[in-house]
C-alpha cells in the first residue's frame, strides 16, 4: 500500500468552457495555490508522489489534465497558445484570483506563456527542466534517439529512464524509485495520452524550434514576474543551457543547477528542489 498523501487525493473535476478538467488539489488551502503544468505525454498520474508530499507539505499544490489529456475531455490542442489557453480557462474556471505555476518540460513554456497573456493572474514562476519558446542559440540539436523514443507511443521504461536520468548506477537507481513511486496511480489504469493529442504536442514543439532567437529574447524580457529556472545538468531533452541563456533575458531571475541529473531532476533531488522552491515562494 502507497504511504505518499498524494496518492490519496482525490480526483476531481471542474467545469470549463471547452472542457471538464479533472484535477487534484492536496495540502493545506489559503494564500497563493500553486498549479503544476505537466510535461510531454504526461498526465496528472505520472506527477511522483513523493514530489508532491514535499511540496504540499506547507503550500496548497493543484495537479491537472490540460484540454483533450488524460483525464479531461475536449478537443487536444497542437500550439503552445492552445495549450496556455486551456490552462488559463482551468485556472479561471477554478476562480483563482492569483497562482503560482510550475511548469516542467513543455509545462515550462507553457507556464511562461500563461504569464505572457495574464500577467495579472500569475503571481510567480517555476521553470523546471524546461526553456524558453523558441530556438536558443548554441543549444544542441535533439539526438536521434530522442526523437525517437518522444515519437514512440508506447515508450516502455528503459525509453523514459534514458530521456529522463543520465547512464549512471546513481541515476538510474533514482529513475527506478520514481517509477516505483508512481506505481500505485498507474497500476489504477487511468488514461494514457491518447496519440491525437501527442501528435498535438509533437507538433508545438515544432513550431516552437522555428522561433527566432528576437522573439524569443523580447517574450522573456516581457515577464516581469520572479522566476526560479532550475534544470539537471545532464538533460538530454532540454539542456540546460537554454536555462542559462534565458535567465540572462530575464528581469528578476534565479538558476538552480543540479548535478548528476536529467531531465527528471526533480524528482531525483526531490526534498532539496522542493525546499529550493518553498524559499522561492516565500520570498
Amino acid at each position: 500500500m502507497s504511504t505518499y498523501l498524494a496518492d490519496k487525493a482525490e480526483g476531481l473535476t471542474v467545469e470549463g468552457p471547452s472542457a471538464t478538467f479533472t484535477y487534484r488539489r492536496m495540502g493545506p488551502q489559503g494564500g497563493v495555490p500553486l498549479v503544476l503544468l505537466n510535461r510531454f505525454r504526461g498526465t496528472i498520474d505520472w506527477w511522483d508522489p513523493e514530489f508532491l508530499d514535499y511540496l504540499a507539505a506547507d503550500h496548497d499544490v493543484i495537479v491537472f489534465d490540460n484540454v483533450g489529456v488524460g483525464y479531461t475531455d475536449g478537443e487536444p490542442r497542437d500550439s503552445l497558445e492552445g495549450f496556455a489557453e486551456g490552462a488559463i480557462e482551468f485556472i479561471d474556471a477554478l476562480g483563482l484570483a492569483q497562482a503560482d505555476l510550475l511548469g516542467w518540460s513543455l509545462g515550462g513554456i507553457v507556464a511562461q506563456r500563461v504569464a505572457l497573456r495574464r500577467p495579472e493572474l500569475v503571481r510567480k514562476l517555476i521553470v523546471a527542466g524546461s526553456g524558453p519558446a523558441g530556438w536558443v542559440p548554441g543549444a544542441p540539436d535533439f539526438s536521434e534517439k530522442v526523437l525517437g523514443v518522444m515519437n514512440k507511443p508506447d515508450a516502455d521504461r528503459d525509453d523514459i529512464l534514458y530521456l529522463f536520468y543520465p547512464e549512471t548506477e546513481a541515476a538510474r537507481a533514482a529513475g527506478l524509485d520514481h517509477f516505483d513511486h508512481i506505481s500505485t496511480r498507474l497500476a489504477e489504469g487511468g488514461p494514457a495520452i491518447s496519440e491525437v493529442a501527442a501528435q498535438g504536442m509533437l507538433t508545438a514543439v515544432g513550431a516552437l524550434l522555428a522561433v527566432p532567437f528576437d522573439q524569443v529574447v523580447a517574450e522573456l524580457e516581457a515577464i516581469k514576474q520572479p522566476v526560479l529556472y532550475a534544470n539537471g545538468l545532464h538533460d538530454v531533452m532540454i539542456p540546460a543551457h537554454n536555462s542559462y541563456v534565458a535567465v540572462q533575458h530575464l528581469d528578476n531571475a534565479t538558476l538552480v543547477l543540479y548535478t548528476g541529473a536529467g531531465h527528471a531532476f526533480l524528482f531525483q533531488y526531490a526534498k532539496a528542489f522542493t525546499k529550493q522552491v518553498a524559499d522561492f515562494l516565500a520570498a
